[in-house]
């Protein structure tokens, strides 16, 4: 995958990889901005501190992801102004 503002391989990292099974790791969202929204739509669970445990989605790091995260952070702000609105 070609470099571009929507993908970055961070090989020199320490905790590269971080997800095992991808063949190319984009980095670019290392903590996702999707974190806090509950309706994020990864795969994730609960540790039993009750933080959210993403360690299991790919979303942010596969092709398609920044495209996706941008979607969803356009339709969660679009909701938060509508009820701003009211």
């Amino acid at each position: 995958m070609e470099n571009s503002y929507k993908f970055f391989e961070n090989k020199a990292c320490r905790y590269y990889p971080c997800h095992k099974g991808l063949k190319h790791i984009n980095c670019m969202f290392c903590y996702c901005p999707l974190y806090f929204l509950d309706d994020c739509g990864g795969h994730y669970t609960f540790t039993k501190d009750g933080l959210k445990d993403c360690s299991q989605c790919l979303i942010p790091h596969k092709p398609g992801g920044y495209e996706y995260i941008q979607k969803k952070l356009k339709q969660y702000f679009k909701k938060k102004k509508e009820q701003n609105a009211t």
